[in-house]
């Protein structure tokens, strides 16, 4: 399948890249400079450098494309989460962008699009697992760009293409940003988590994260969840982070911390979520690598430690 991929030289690009070469796919990506395209030639995709919020630009960039996957972001450093500002191009690519690359694969006859969102909108569920039947908590004026970028995936479906959305957890991986976060804050003996320790956080390693996104050209049009099979309570993540980097017993960080530096999108993290993965298992053939974070963080601290020697 000819394939047209935004984010690919993020954090989940390259992963994502190698997963749909490895099923044959033909990878059109794009690269903003010259040292990413470069990397992205040498993973065997086609870099291409193009303005995503351009309609004529974006329309001449997926010309002859059969699916569009779009997975980039642009999350704000965490010192810029509480910025209006911070999420000002975030906001833009999961709308302006969205449009502009919905428009683009109707008219140039692309058949799948495939968009990525997140679970932190659905509700406080305590323990209970949370499958994508449940409505989403709008509530949050920092997630309704995410809720609205959805919304535009209908319109493909109903003009004839098969419109995806995954619903990922929170990510970690080896180049995630997140890691060197989480390390920053250890030594302060201070956690990226926040919420009751019993509370649920649904995660997703990043090989996983690109897993689900080629899996999700085969699946049927709707919103699914991208996540791991078992989500861990924030105390067991902590403790699993700990473990596999040798630091001493973390705490979640207080929630009042939490919305001094996050303003109202705090209320997002601090939710007990168990995220439930069955809709997208039963659907494709995707099943995640890692099923927890206590297979997850070992694997991340190896490849980190590896990298480095």
């Amino acid at each position: 399948m000819k394939v047209f991929l935004t984010g690919a030289t993020g954090a989940i690009g390259s992963a994502t890249v190698r997963g749909l070469r490895a099923e044959g796919h033909d990878v059109r990506a794009v690269a903003r400079t010259d040292e990413k395209a470069a990397q992205l030639r040498e993973l065997g995709a086609e870099p291409i450098a193009v303005d995503l919020f351009d309609g004529d630009a974006v329309k001449a960039a997926v010309e002859g494309r059969e699916a569009v996957l779009h997975l980039a972001t642009h999350v704000p450093l965490m010192r810029q989460m509480r910025s209006k500002n911070g999420w000002s191009e975030h906001n833009r690519l999961r709308t302006t962008a969205n449009e502009l690359l919905i428009d683009a694969a109707l008219t140039t006859g692309a058949h799948i699009y495939v968009k990525e969102s997140v679970t932190f909108s659905y509700p406080d569920r305590g323990d209970a697992w949370i499958e994508e039947s449940a409505p989403p908590d709008d509530s949050i004026a920092m997630l309704r760009p995410t809720l609205e970028g959805e919304r535009m995936v209908e319109r493909f479906t109903a003009e004839g293409g098969r419109g995806v959305v995954l619903r990922f957890g929170s990510f970690y991986g080896p180049t995630a940003r997140i890691v060197d976060e989480a390390l920053r804050l250890a030594r302060w003996r201070m956690s990226i988590l926040a919420g009751a320790p019993d509370g649920y956080v649904s995660s997703i390693h990043t090989d996983d994260v690109a897993g689900a996104a080629v899996a999700a050209l085969d699946a049927p049009a709707g919103v699914y969840n991208a996540v791991e099979d078992e989500p861990a309570t924030r105390r067991e993540y902590l403790d699993a982070f700990s473990d596999a980097f040798d630091l001493r017993r973390l705490r979640p960080t207080p929630s009042w911390l939490v919305k001094l530096i996050a303003g109202s999108g705090a209320e997002a993290v601090v939710r007990s979520q168990r995220v439930s993965n069955r809709k997208l298992r039963d659907a494709t053939e995707w099943t995640p690598r890692f099923p927890s974070v206590r297979e997850g963080w070992p694997a991340v601290a190896e490849a980190r430690e590896a990298s480095h020697a």
